[in-house]
């Protein structure tokens, strides 16, 4: 049985959500030294275990110890 990908939605400030290194350059290591050695991401104050992948909107994120990097397109993924 498949597993479904949660729909998160899209973020609200007030609450604690990890960063989201949007392309993979300088500013990915830069955000990884805000977070250094955290076991999960949180999104909307949800924490999420290392390996996760989520939606959020048009995109999918994976947990990257406490990074959220982009994963595809929610299109792709099953409903």
């Amino acid at each position: 049985m498949m597993k479904r990908t949660k729909q998160l939605g899209a973020v609200d400030p007030e609450l604690k959500t990890s960063p989201v290194a949007w392309e993979a350059d300088d500013d990915t290591e830069a955000l990884r030294e805000l977070v250094p050695d955290e076991a999960v991401c949180f999104f909307n104050d949800a924490s999420y275990e290392h390996g996760t992948v989520v939606k959020s909107g048009s995109v999918l994120l994976r947990c990257d110890y406490g990074l959220w990097l982009p994963a595809g397109p929610a299109d792709d993924a099953e409903p």
